[in-house]
């Protein structure tokens, strides 16, 4: 059964009566989508908007693409091809990180299949943007967007059934996982003339501030500042992607556990700047909530910015005072 929630209408739709029950451009939500049904109106002879193509993700498949290709190859040979990444791949994601709807660069770039290929691409592409927020000079982007491209590049030599098992690893195989960050150190430094900064990323993502991280469990100071802006995006993207274990977390509690350091203690400046940048992006933008409605961000609580007034239907909703609603996604129309 096709889901009307998010489609616009084409044309006003019009009661028995000759009433306008909406005008045309509306999106339908669920309170819409029940007035009409009170209305005795047939869906499924509206006429819908088709969205225009989003060439975004057409960027962001083509890199996926050639760097599965790239990838396999490295597989095969154990060298990586680092001027085909460069020269193929790189340019891609250095043009998706520049979208100007911040929203649809988190939604094309989610994994929903083939988790390794679309996370390498995706955090090359989130590392970039919080590069770019970070004022990095161009230089230093584009190695910042290979070392994030390149990060997981050990994951080759990690059986694949485990990569991809849909249960809870053992604590044998999360060892063995655990391994890929020494393995893409390996691989890296025996690329000729390579930015250290590039193995070093490799090695580095899965270290935290506090020392608790893997594999050599180093301290703040001791982890690259890369490393610590590609620990960010890799962690964003994993959450908001669906893996062969879990699905998408819900918007609120990626940023929730993000800033609380439930997935280890990243570098509170780049988190900092990565989380306010997204919620400042939030006013105007269309959100679903944890009740099934949709809404519109009106106006940002600057001391609860992720609980923000939703205008939904009719209806302002203060997320500040409805804690037992939340943003689960920002909605992106098919």
């Amino acid at each position: 059964m096709m889901n009307f929630v998010g489609k616009k209408v084409r044309d006003d739709v019009v009661s028995d009566l000759g009433v306008t029950l909406i005008p045309a451009g509306s999106m339908l939500d669920e309170e819409l989508i029940g007035m009409l049904g009170n209305h005795r109106v047939d869906l499924y002879n509206l006429e819908l908007l088709n969205p225009a193509p989003n060439p975004v993700i057409n960027f962001v498949d083509q890199a996926v693409l050639r760097s599965k290709e790239l990838f396999e190859s490295i597989g095969l040979t154990g060298k990586v091809p680092v001027e085909d990444v460069k020269g193929e791949v790189i340019p891609l994601v250095l043009q998706v990180s520049q979208h100007s709807n911040l929203f649809q660069l988190f939604e094309s770039v989610k994994a929903v299949d083939e988790y390794t290929y679309q996370h390498n691409i995706g955090v090359g592409i989130l590392s970039t943007l919080i590069g770019r927020w970070m004022e990095l000079p161009d230089e230093e982007l584009e190695i910042l967007s290979l070392a994030g491209t390149l990060h997981d590049v050990g994951k080759v030599y990690i059986p694949a059934d485990i990569l991809n098992k849909p249960d809870k690893l053992t604590s044998e195989e999360y060892e063995q996982v655990k391994l890929h960050a020494e393995f893409g150190y390996d691989l890296l430094c025996r690329v000729p003339y390579l930015d250290p900064r590039i193995p070093l990323a490799a090695l580095q993502h899965h270290e935290r501030n506090d020392g608790r991280g893997y594999p050599l469990g180093v301290k703040e100071h001791e982890i690259e500042l890369f490393s610590k802006i590609i620990a960010v995006a890799d962690i964003f993207h994993a959450m908001s992607s669906r893996r062969s274990y879990h699905e998408p977390r819900a918007f609120y509690q990626i940023v929730e556990q993000m800033r609380d350091g439930i997935f280890g203690l990243l570098d509170p400046v780049i988190v900092t700047l990565f989380l306010d940048k997204i919620l400042e992006k939030l006013i105007g933008e269309m959100v679903l909530l944890t009740d099934g409605r949709i809404g519109e961000v009106i106006s940002l609580n600057p001391h609860q910015p992720l609980a923000p007034l939703v205008k939904a239907g009719e209806e302002f909703i203060d997320l500040s005072r409805r804690t037992d609603i939340h943003i689960k996604s920002i909605f992106i129309p098919d």
